[in-house]
């Protein structure tokens, strides 16, 4: 069984979602037979890398609502994510385009590290406050999973793993994804959003057993003719036990 993942690092419910997911993968029994795969969606493309705005701002400016709303929304969203044991920091937060990030995610994937790096890299944005648009602390953070510091640097200084952040969201598009976390199984099962643990147990042990069911097999036979031949064990071109 293979889900992809569609998410950013911008988005807070993605990290919610994740771990979601994992609570119901440790429930279900053949999880040692899943690959998950992430894939990159940007929400906001043109975001800069810096910018002087906090969290709060950037939330009230995309949905022109006031700052003390804005405010309460991610007080909201930081309770839904203490309660599957993550830690949120809104208020120190930064800002910044994810392009890098999902790049690196990629260079991860290419040496066996996808899934420490996208770990990572959700903790250092929504825990720690660290800068994922900076290419100093990037590289930081993907040799502390295992990858060489320098040859982070260099991949991130060129161009490397553009295509394939965008193929991603090429992808994501043509399916219809306009909102992540968006979850694909065997590419024709979705889930959309940060479920609830059973939602996705229950997508998993469907699908499950929908694809390993054994399709029932059905005779063609003309009647008549198998009503001439019933008393001859061999008439019909079959032998029978």
């Amino acid at each position: 069984m293979k889900i992809e993942i569609w998410s950013d690092f911008a988005c807070p419910f993605c990290y919610i979602g994740k771990r979601r997911l994992e609570g119901a993968l440790s429930q279900f029994p053949h999880k040692d037979q899943v690959e998950v795969v992430y894939r990159s969606f940007q929400l906001d493309p043109q975001m800069e890398r810096d910018t002087d705005m906090d969290m709060h701002e950037v939330l009230a400016a995309k949905y022109s609502i006031p700052l003390t709303q804005a405010k309460g929304m991610n007080d909201q969203v930081t309770q839904m994510a203490k309660g599957v044991g993550l830690d949120y920091h809104f208020d120190t937060m930064i800002p910044t385009n994810t392009f890098d990030a999902h790049r690196l995610t990629h260079f991860a994937h290419a040496h066996g590290k996808m899934k420490e790096m996208k770990e990572r890299l959700l903790k250092a944005y929504f825990t720690e406050s660290l800068h994922l648009g900076d290419h100093e602390v990037l590289a930081q953070l993907a040799s502390e999973v295992g990858l060489d510091k320098e040859a982070t640097l260099a991949m991130l200084a060129g161009d490397e793993y553009r295509e394939q952040v965008q193929e991603d969201k090429q992808r994501g598009n043509d399916l219809g994804v306009t909102g992540v976390p968006f979850f694909v199984i065997n590419n024709k099962y979705a889930v959309s959003g940060a479920q609830p643990g059973e939602v996705f147990l229950g997508a998993l042990n469907q699908v499950w057993e929908e694809e390993s069911a054994a399709p029932a097999l059905k005779f063609v036979q003309n009647d008549e003719k198998k009503d001439e031949q019933s008393g001859d064990n061999c008439a019909d071109g079959s032998c029978k036990i």
